[in-house]
């Protein structure tokens, strides 16, 4: 639950995701590319790059949470990861997001607080974002460091 005294408390829950789950990870990775500018059309979750994040969910390796409206279901927000890689040393990617309206809640941190505490074996991550994103931010607060920085892309690792 947050009780952030300048937003409505919500009550929320958070569980692991399952391999029925892939129609909620879509909506999400959508609600992903929403800015504050607005979002972009439905169908561009399907274009390859956005798609790879979810199309097929429930590979033994995808692991992830998904946070629900404890009163009215209402998806709110989801953290997940998969290999997108065939290296086998090549760190699995993060897809994270929040509905726009509901961001800045607290929301965000505890789904990375729930996979952080699930998978501490996962110190490395690769997530597709620049470095000067608000979620980088997120992850440098739960000891994550920039490793490598590309161009539509940062590598982050965490101590364990």
């Amino acid at each position: 639950m947050t009780t952030d005294p300048t937003f409505d408390t919500m009550d929320y829950a958070i569980r692991q995701l399952t391999p029925t789950d892939e129609p909620i990870l879509w909506e999400m990775l959508y609600q992903a590319l929403h800015t504050s500018e607005g979002g972009p059309p439905r169908d561009a979750v399907k274009r390859p790059e956005f798609a790879r994040y979810v199309d097929g969910w429930g590979r033994p390796e995808d692991a992830g949470f998904v946070a629900h409206d404890t009163e009215s279901g209402q998806l709110l927000g989801a953290v997940w990861m998969r290999r997108l890689s065939d290296q086998p040393d090549a760190p699995p990617d993060l897809a994270f997001g929040v509905k726009p309206g509901l961001r800045r809640r607290g929301i965000g941190a505890a789904l990375l607080t729930q996979l952080v505490k699930a998978y501490p074996e996962q110190s490395t991550i690769s997530i597709r974002a620049s470095a000067n994103n608000p979620t980088v931010r997120l992850y440098e607060r739960f000891g994550f460091k920039i490793v490598k920085e590309g161009k539509h892309s940062v590598t982050m690792r965490r101590e364990t």
